[in-house]
């Protein structure tokens, strides 16, 4: 069953209140693994799925980023997309690897430790359009948070001419070839079902995934009165430093928590 454990072992953590285990989950039939980051203190807390950037070895999974927000009293999983880690099939690019995302976000619902209407999904860069296409496919999420995200495939590909052959290779073509092909991967053109309240968080000097993602994510939110708050930083690109990216940390935390139970 989608976001069933099906085996996992512990992974070293370098937070002494926090345990890490390295996970293998089912998603559409195929073992794909993850990492799982939860409190030692015993309790119930809110879930956090957290959606990496890049694709196969640009962009995986840290533990000291999953880490970050653990300690903010989260129970973190973060996919790292089939075929990734020695898990089954092949990452799609915010395609079919979108129902990784979605069996993961189940994982945390049945986990003991969490509290099932109390599970965030977040995504950074390329885990912005995953972390979209999951609070519009999944049940009960709580709230989503996009940091540096992609909000429109196609723009990606006119912005980014060093990803396009990779674009091309995975999607099967251009967005002038196949249009249709991109813009079912675009979570804006889908945004009418959407019920999770939205954060979108952007630095304006951002190269890899421009500012126009967030302002065409934001706007389209607000046309269809959708809830959004949008955090923008004039002088940040796509990785803050140190101490904005703690500042940044704790204000979703909190922001995350303030968010009603679903």
């Amino acid at each position: 069953m989608d976001g069933d454990i099906i085996g996992q072992y512990r992974f070293p953590s370098p937070h002494p209140d926090i345990d890490v285990f390295f996970v293998a989950y089912m998603a559409q039939g195929l073992k794909v693994k993850g990492f799982f980051a939860a409190p030692k203190r015993k309790g119930v807390y809110d879930g956090f799925l957290y959606l990496r950037g890049g694709i196969k070895n640009v962009g995986q999974v840290r533990v000291p980023r999953l880490i970050e927000f653990a300690s903010h009293g989260f129970v973190v999983f973060a996919p790292l997309y089939r075929g990734n880690g020695g898990g089954e099939g092949n990452e799609d690019f915010a395609g079919e690897d979108r129902y990784d995302a979605v069996a993961g976000f189940q994982l945390l619902c049945r986990h003991p430790l969490v509290h099932p209407g109390r599970v965030h999904v977040f995504g950074f860069s390329r885990g912005g359009a995953m972390a979209l296409h999951t609070a519009l496919m999944a049940e009960r999420v709580c709230s989503v948070a996009v940091w540096g995200g992609m909000a429109d495939v196609e723009l990606t590909y006119w912005e980014r001419p060093d990803l396009r052959r990779m674009m091309k290779r995975v999607i099967g073509g251009t967005p002038n070839k196949y249009p249709e092909r991109y813009r079912c991967r675009t979570p804006l053109y889908h945004l009418e079902r959407l019920k999770a309240p939205v954060l979108i968080i952007h630095g304006e000097r951002d190269e890899n995934v421009s500012i126009e993602h967030a302002y065409r994510l934001e706007r389209r939110l607000k046309q269809l009165g959708k809830p959004v708050t949008a955090w923008y930083f004039r002088e940040l690109t796509h990785y803050f430093p140190p101490k904005a990216n703690r500042e940044t940390v704790q204000r979703l935390a909190e922001w995350m928590k303030q968010q009603p139970t679903v």
